[in-house]
């Protein structure tokens, strides 16, 4: 939990959470790479929020794609938010939207630092050439 207070002081709740768990067994040199991508690709609950409210003013699923959900912006576009049924559903449920879309990322972030900086044991070996 030490590492995601030094890398991202700013994620709360189940997202702490998670992303402490992921970074736990990284390297610092891991975390801090880790926390610099993910900082860049999460989306905050609160823009969610505002985007979804702009769904009343005409521009329906602007949160959906927002959080990369294409086909559901497109739906809500063309549907006004579901008949305006869907966009105050996802008014409830901006927090949860977030969280998935920002795990999703995570996820993604982690197994890209773990592929760009190996393990502390491969480092140091050398390569094996079988004849």
């Amino acid at each position: 939990m030490s590492k995601v207070l030094r890398y991202l002081p700013e994620i709360e709740d189940d997202e702490q959470l998670y992303v402490a768990q992921l970074i736990t067994d990284m390297s610092d040199e891991q975390a801090k790479q880790f926390a610099y991508v993910y900082r860049e690709r999460r989306r905050e609950p609160i823009h969610i929020l505002l985007l979804a409210l702009v769904g009343f003013l005409g521009v329906a699923g602007a949160h959906r794609f927002y959080i990369d959900e294409i086909g559901m912006g497109v739906l809500y576009l063309l549907t006004g938010g579901l008949c305006v049924i869907g966009t105050i559903i996802d008014l409830f449920n901006y927090k949860d939207l977030a969280f998935r879309y920002n795990r999703r990322q995570a996820d993604e972030v982690a197994a890209l630092v773990g592929d760009a900086f190996p393990d502390d044991d491969e480092e140091g070996t050398p390569p094996s050439f079988d004849a």
